[in-house]
């Protein structure tokens, strides 16, 4: 099967890169940005992708290809980094700019090319970069500025080498896939031949090759991802290996266990395990405020009462399982090279105990090149009901990290209640459609309000609602004034704990989705 490598230097967008490029119908793949490349590891390769970084070309270490990039004669696309790497290693001038470009930008096409036919004259690209190309290397032209005058697209007059100074792969670049459709089918002559039934077939031979003849215990958190992994395990395996393990922290949202419960029953699962550990988990985070430290104290108590649990169920050579996403690999800094920045730890993620089952190769991730969108897509292929399909995604650590500073039970109880009326009322106003994520999170302050004659002294509770199709960048959704001030009336009015609402309306980056 025809494919695009994607070297990878440590961005957040990577991964991305491989969606958008798959999305078009051609597969991609991925390796340390660093890698030497033989020639299996090029076999099938129509081009290669450099993706960006959060280093400079400049600095010490600063990662760079293998020469025989260069030398293999096929197309090479650079990206963000990706340009200015390749402009510094043919003889250019990458320069640091006095201000940081960030976010939409114009950009002006002023040649056409093979990688900018079909592109209007004028267009919005995304910026994310502190660094541009100054001089261009000998050989190369621009093709298009941005409207700050910076090389924006560049191609080499001799040379099979293209490059851009943006993010095409980010949704709200506009003409982005049309770009990488260029250049993976136009430029590169790459075959259309990648599905999510592929993927299917391919996931399948994973699990089975992991999990041998034994059984396999997969931990449902409640979300879209475990569960769809969920039904891609049971699919793949006779259901009596598979064990689904439901560990009730005390940090879920109202109504989610029972909720949970008979969503995996309809999976057709004949081993359902549900444990209760509000008291386990409770304990561990009490007194504890600090975000990094909750959520490893969260992940190492699930592979703690996981342990127990499987040791009682007398299934202790089970492989583990997990719906860990792409997004939750990447910003834990565990993206496929050595470059990536730790944004927050997730705790499928970075916890030392999932970390030595996963050096003991004992854990078995079957969603861990995807995307929610992709997610999204699968388990409708594979016949999630859509009622938890189309969920909004809810982090692992839960109500954990939505409960800011000491997470206590009747914060998780105050909390609880005012989600629900949150997120009943968007879906009564037939919003929650429309709407990728949303939730409420209790802040760690007191604010003084009155009710009747009553002076009260009442938590602060933030809202937050956010439009995405892949989770890596967010706007905020653009709520009718009406509907938050009548759904903040609502909170206040039915939860005296919360005495005053605040609305969120930070797009990610530079803030992330969850608060914590």
């Amino acid at each position: 099967m025809d494919s695009i490598l994607i070297l990878d230097y440590g961005s957040q967008y990577t991964q991305l890169i491989a969606r958008r490029i798959r999305e078009i119908g051609v597969y991609a793949s991925i390796l340390p940005g660093d890698a030497k490349l033989s020639e299996s590891e090029l076999s099938g390769v129509k081009g290669i992708v450099l993706s960006g970084s959060p280093w400079s070309v400049y600095e010490p270490g600063a990662p760079a290809p293998d020469p025989a990039v260069y030398k293999s004669g096929l197309p090479v696309l650079g990206i963000c980094y990706g340009i200015q790497r390749m402009t510094a290693d043919f003889g250019g001038l990458v320069r640091t700019l006095p201000d940081r470009e960030y976010g939409r930008r114009a950009v002006r096409v002023e040649e056409e090319n093979a990688l900018t036919r079909g592109l209007p004259s004028s267009f919005l690209s995304w910026m994310s970069h502190g660094d541009s190309v100054d001089t261009p290397a000998p050989g190369f032209r621009v093709l298009a500025r941005s409207e700050t005058g910076i090389p924006a697209i560049l191609a080499h007059e001799s040379k099979p080498l293209w490059g851009v100074q943006f993010h095409p792969e980010v949704t709200h670049c506009e003409h982005g896939l049309a770009i990488l459709g260029n250049f993976a089918v136009g430029i590169c002559g790459a075959s259309r031949e990648w599905s999510m039934e592929r993927y299917v077939e391919e996931a399948g031979v994973r699990i089975r090759s992991a999990a041998g003849g034994g059984d396999v215990l997969l931990l449902i958190s409640g979300g879209v991802d475990s569960t769809v992994a969920a039904a891609l395990v049971l699919k793949s395996l006779d259901p009596e290996r598979v064990h689904l393990m439901y560990i009730d922290t005390g940090l879920m949202r109202k109504g989610e266990s029972e909720q949970v419960m008979r969503t995996l029953r309809g999976l057709g699962a004949t081993h359902v395990h549900r444990v209760d550990a509000e008291a386990d988990f409770l304990s561990v985070l009490a007194g504890v405020e600090d975000p990094e430290e909750k959520r490893k104290r969260i992940g190492d108590m699930f592979i703690t009462v996981q342990e127990r649990e499987v040791a009682r169920l007398g299934i202790p050579e089970a492989f583990l399982v997990q719906g860990t996403l792409y997004t939750d690999l990447i910003e834990s800094g565990k993206g496929v090279g050595k470059k990536a920045h730790v944004i927050k730890s997730h705790h499928n993620v970075r916890s030392p105990l999932v970390e030595r089952k996963r050096r003991e190769g004992r854990v078995v991730e079957p969603l861990d090149r995807l995307y929610k969108d992709e997610v999204r897509s699968l388990g409708r292929l594979l016949g999630v009901p859509e009622e938890v399909v189309g969920r909004h995604p809810f982090p692992g650590p839960g109500l954990g990290v939505r409960v800011l500073g000491e997470v206590t039970r009747e914060k998780c109880e105050v909390l609880r209640e005012a989600d629900d009326i949150y997120i009943s009322e968007l879906k009564r106003r037939g919003l929650y459609d429309e709407i990728w994520q949303a939730f409420a999170v209790l802040l760690p302050v007191r604010s003084v309000g009155v009710a009747g004659d009553v002076r009260r002294y009442g938590w602060v509770l933030a809202l937050r609602a956010i439009v995405s199709s892949d989770g890596m960048t967010a706007d905020v959704y653009p709520f009718p004034m009406k509907d938050l001030l009548e759904i903040s009336s609502l909170i206040t009015n039915r939860v005296p704990q919360i005495g005053r609402v605040t609305y969120d309306v930070s797009s990610k980056p530079p803030a992330t989705i969850e608060w914590e």
